[in-house]
């Protein structure tokens, strides 16, 4: 580990992913790539803490961000299956998970930090560790995942979320991360301060204090919606680490990753014009 790192205003924590497209190629992605990409996109100067292996072509990320890769024989692989509009997974190889000890000395008060699991890698005593000392984001649909023999990923309960829903400054998941289960989300509403459940073109719900709050989705012509989550979540971390107000917030992450399905893969993080015109909503 590299411990003369530089600070950063935004830290993402989790593993990179190879996303095996239909015609077979892999491409970048991760819940650290779409969120790293966007914070730049924002301003930020941004960190990454991930694990992977060492033949894995970090370069998008690594010439724009500070990256910290811990070794891994393997790199976690996803495929994604598009089926009438709903997503199946698979998941392959997944790399070395995350601790406190993979975090450089700098970057322990980093303004905002953001645990970005995408398969239950990121050791829940990150948010211990982070709690109190910086604004913590969490999208935690990695710690509400499983998978089976053949790599198939299914949905299992999130077995922390009492402790760690009130250690949190702002929790974005989406509805498919549970399931449709509206119950549950007022539930882990009632646990923690400020809650986002996404529904994709149906826009959302922002819960304050458990009160919810529906706000529309930005209509679009749809290409392909991966990443359109963690585009959300670390525009309304920023912005709500800046001061805005909730609703605010939720509008500006809204704008914005309505305007990411458009393109696919990585390019569909912010560019300059779509920042400014989604800037004019807050």
């Amino acid at each position: 580990m590299d411990l003369t790192c530089a600070p950063v205003d935004y830290l993402v924590i989790g593993h990179v992913t190879h996303d095996i497209l239909s015609d077979g190629t892999r491409v970048l992605g991760g819940t650290v790539s779409y969120a790293s990409l966007t914070a730049v996109a924002l301003g930020r100067a941004v960190g990454i803490v991930t694990s992977a292996a060492a033949d894995a072509d970090l370069a998008p990320l690594d010439t724009l961000a500070t990256l910290v890769r811990h070794p891994s024989p393997s790199t976690t692989t996803f495929e994604n299956v598009y089926v009438d509009g709903r997503r199946e997974q698979y998941v392959y190889t997944p790399a070395a998970p995350l601790t406190p000890a993979a975090i450089p000395h700098p970057w322990h008060t980093t303004p905002i930090v953001h645990l970005g699991p995408i398969m239950r890698e990121c050791d829940p005593a990150l948010a211990d560790f982070y709690a109190g000392r910086t604004f913590l984001g969490l999208t935690p649909q990695g710690w509400m995942r499983s998978s089976d023999a053949r790599g198939h990923v299914f949905p299992t309960p999130w077995v922390e979320a009492e402790h760690l829903l009130p250690l949190a400054s702002a929790v974005v998941l989406s509805i498919e991360d549970i399931g449709g289960n509206w119950d549950l989300a007022a539930q882990f509403a009632r646990q923690t301060h400020v809650l986002v459940v996404t529904c994709g073109w149906d826009g959302g719900t922002l819960f304050l204090d458990g009160q919810p709050l529906p706000f529309p989705a930005v209509p679009v012509t749809q290409v392909d919606p991966t990443g359109a989550g963690d585009i959300f979540a670390t525009a309304f971390f920023i912005a709500l680490a800046s001061g805005a107000r909730p609703m605010a917030a939720t509008s500006f992450a809204a704008c914005l990753a309505a305007r990411s399905v458009t393109r696919v893969g990585l390019a569909s993080t912010p560019q300059p014009h779509e920042v400014a015109t989604c800037r004019l909503e807050l």
